[in-house]
């Protein structure tokens, strides 16, 4: 398990934020474009600072070794009790943020590490809010000053994550985002969800029950690939949550659903263990 909360380096941005969208408009609607972009950006960074880390999960299933049988998901949404204290095996809980992602589930044991971050760690807001800024170079002048602001704005407090993985090899990771405005965190939903259920062909996933705040997606049909997974994010007040989870077919997404549910119970409640 990985508790390096203040890593050297952080995973390299989605390619389409390293170049500021190009503006092929009129001179008078040029200001009104360039002012979409930048209150746009500060949410597409936030995605992409979660969003590599989610690629790198894909990647990791896919290369992984296949050669026992397989299992669909299952151990979620069971009893609750109390959250064993001190067991590392269950992840970490030593912080706010921490103690707010779902302590590892019977069939589960902590995943391998995802980019940079290791398994079962934290980023500070200040580190995170560097990314993100560092993100957005090639805006240069007062549209990089203003971008600056708007990322200030966001009052990013932390990013927590964790990987698990079953004992077949089916992964997950689940990320936590704590930011100070609740507009902006809704903004993030919103701007996901519309996203794709527009472009990419992904299909609609089980609903997660009790969470009206909350969506699925699975990943679009193809014959080539082994392997399926299911993309959930949701928001809570001040949290934006993102859960990606893969596995090679037949892969049950009601299950990984219910795990979802279990996470979000726990933000709601995090003294109980699901």
């Amino acid at each position: 398990m990985n508790d390096d909360m203040t890593p050297d380096s952080v995973p390299a941005a989605p390619p389409v934020l390293s170049e500021p969208p190009a503006l092929t408009v009129t001179p008078a609607r040029r200001g009104r474009a360039r002012r979409a972009v930048l209150a746009v950006l500060p949410v597409v960074l936030v995605l992409g600072a979660v969003g590599g880390a989610a690629a790198y999960t894909k990647a990791t299933v896919d290369n992984a070794d296949r050669t026992v049988a397989t299992k669909v998901w299952g151990g979620g949404s069971g009893a609750h009790s109390k959250d064993p204290a001190g067991d590392v095996g269950r992840g970490r809980a030593d912080t706010e943020l921490s103690k707010l992602l779902l302590p590892v589930p019977d069939g589960y044991r902590l995943g391998p590490d995802v980019g940079e971050y290791g398994n079962d760690s934290e980023v500070s807001g200040k580190k995170a809010t560097a990314q993100m800024k560092e993100s957005g170079r090639g805006i240069a002048g007062k549209e990089r000053r203003e971008l600056d602001k708007r990322i200030d704005r966001l009052h990013v407090q932390g990013i927590a994550q964790r990987s698990y993985i079953s004992g077949y090899g089916d992964l997950m990771v689940v990320h936590i985002v704590k930011m100070k405005d609740k507009k902006a965190v809704h903004d993030i939903y919103t701007f996901q969800t519309e996203l794709m259920d527009t472009y990419g062909g992904f299909r609609k996933g089980p609903k997660v029950d009790g969470h009206k705040k909350a969506r699925c997606f699975q990943e679009p049909t193809t014959s080539k690939v082994k392997l399926d997974g299911l993309s959930c994010v949701a928001y809570d007040g001040e949290l934006f949550v993102t859960v990606d989870a893969y596995g090679t077919k037949p892969f049950s997404a009601p299950d990984v659903a219910d795990l979802v549910k279990d996470q979000l119970d726990h933000i709601e409640s995090p003294g109980e263990y699901v």
